[in-house]
């Protein structure tokens, strides 16, 4: 069975390698973000303050149609992601490619700005609504119906179909394995134990759908973050001092590579990059057009501002919680464990960093709160995509069959299951960022005529429903705002 398991991991990371290596992936996720980040303006700096505002001090478009309000999408969004790529996945980068690999995460953060923007605002541009009368949308639509012909179609059920396997690897089933894991080594917890109690309180949280995900996040993801990134800034301000050095060493070997010292191997400057990039991607998802389901739910009173909303959920994960994280793990000199300790690494720097046993509760707490939330945002991505291959009714079997996963995610090799979730996610990221390109053109100009009239957010519905009342593609978004629920496959 071992001998099996490692020729099937072996295939896998071959996968993986072609999909995040210098002529797939890597190189289109550049591409597309440098095309979009030109296109609309740098738009990620431009109005990240009044996108601050309004999802996190607003919060909400109370006169827009949908069914979650703004912030409760972002906190879905943030939910999805500020998880064990945060922690896991960046001790895993740094851990194989050393330090250098936070530079190429910080890369994916900001040019991801505007991808996560341009497919928030697609989301919302071309959402429907379904057959339960709840607003659905997301590369699996806006694919389709902003691409017209074969191309688009092909496209959008590509991704609903990656989507809907993907969210069994990237939002379950290595969410699962990381709080076993580290449920094990704080407490001494039995993963089937720790998967028996998730796998109840996912069925629970599910039962009662968007609205029911949205009051959960929306509660305990602000206080989740508070408390990590309070606990990293202890850690960092008990190693101020190595701080200058730390960032010396991320800007160096993020263009040669790491040479070996202690335990750590030594990484390339092709390997710095992947890991990098692949991980940076697992951890914000932008390109990858999940956080665009969440989007599409959200009410707002167009879809530039549920665009910029969304866009702040990639700058708080990647540019704070997954910086303090690096940081945390490079101040402490825990990275130098490589690969192996990938698992528990953070617990370690952690538990170096703040006194007594604080270290390794804190982070196994945020781990069992931040991957658990990940399960919850996940399974609405999951599902909406299954709803737009099979309908509706397919729905209640899907998060069934989801809620189980969780309990077999607990038991399995983590290897095996981060390279299926690379996998899962380069794949999905494939046809949604030929899709972000070729739509550059239409998030560009709409872009444009909305924030010529609105520039810092604060127009009131009446304030939108004027002035944007003769431009065509505002029109057509109304028009589809009000149109009788879509069947899947008719788009």
């Amino acid at each position: 069975m071992d001998h099996a398991v490692e020729s099937v991991n072996a295939v896998l990371e071959a996968v993986s390698a072609f999909i995040w290596g210098p002529f797939l992936l890597i190189p289109l996720l550049l591409l597309s973000g440098v095309v979009l980040t030109a296109r609309l303006g740098l738009i990620q700096v431009r109005r990240l303050g009044p996108a601050l505002r309004l999802g996190l001090l607003k919060r909400s478009d109370d006169a827009g149609e949908g069914d979650i309000s703004q912030f409760q999408s972002l906190t879905t969004a943030l939910a999805a992601t500020v998880g064990t790529g945060n922690i896991v996945g960046v001790a895993t980068a740094v851990g194989i490619g050393g330090p250098g690999a936070l530079f190429w995460m910080w890369v994916t953060g900001t040019t991801g700005m505007a991808l996560k923007y341009a497919e928030s605002f697609l989301a919302v541009r071309f959402r429907t609504t379904d057959a339960a009368g709840e607003k659905s949308g997301g590369p699996q639509y806006y694919l389709e119906r902003g691409i017209r012909g074969p191309l688009g179609k092909t496209l959008g059920v590509l991704f609903a179909v990656f989507a809907s396997l993907a969210c069994f690897g990237i939002g379950n089933m290595t969410q699962g394995n990381s709080i076993a894991t580290n449920m094990e080594a704080s407490f001494g917890v039995a993963p089937w134990l720790t998967g028996a109690v998730l796998t109840v309180l996912t069925g629970v949280v599910l039962l009662g759908g968007i609205k029911s995900i949205g009051k959960v996040t929306a509660a305990f993801v602000p206080v989740m973050i508070a408390l990590y990134i309070g606990s990293t800034l202890f850690i960092l301000a008990v190693n101020v001092a190595e701080i200058p050095a730390a960032f010396a060493l991320i800007f160096s070997d993020a263009f040669t590579g790491t040479a070996a010292a202690g335990g750590f191997a030594g990484s390339t400057l092709a390997l710095v990059v992947q890991m990098g990039m692949a991980r940076g991607m697992f951890s914000n998802e932008s390109g990858m057009g999940s956080a665009a389901v969440a989007a599409a739910a959200a009410q707002t009173t167009h879809p530039v501002r549920q665009g910029l909303v969304s866009m702040t959920q990639t700058f708080i994960d990647t540019m704070i919680v997954v910086t303090f994280t690096g940081l945390a793990l490079i101040t402490t000199g825990m990275w130098r464990q490589g690969e192996e300790a990938a698992a528990t690494m953070t617990g370690q720097a952690f538990s170096t960093g703040l006194p007594g046993e604080w270290g390794h509760m804190i982070v196994t707490l945020g781990l069992l709160m931040f991957a658990f939330s990940t399960i919850l945002g996940w399974s609405y991505y999951g599902e909406r995509n299954v709803e737009r291959l099979l309908g509706r009714s397919a729905v209640p079997v899907f998060r069934g069959i989801f809620t189980l996963v969780v309990f077999v995610g607990c038991t399995q090799e983590l290897t095996l299951v981060w390279n299926v979730a690379d996998i899962m996610n380069g794949m999905m990221a494939l046809p949604n960022l030929i899709g972000l390109v070729l739509l550059s053109g239409l998030i560009a100009r709409e872009t444009r005529a909305y924030l010529r009239h609105d520039p810092s957010l604060r127009a009131s519905a009446a304030d939108v429903e004027r002035f944007m009342a003769d431009d065509p593609g505002y029109r057509q978004w109304r028009e589809a705002e009000h149109a009788s629920p879509s069947v899947p496959g008719t788009a």
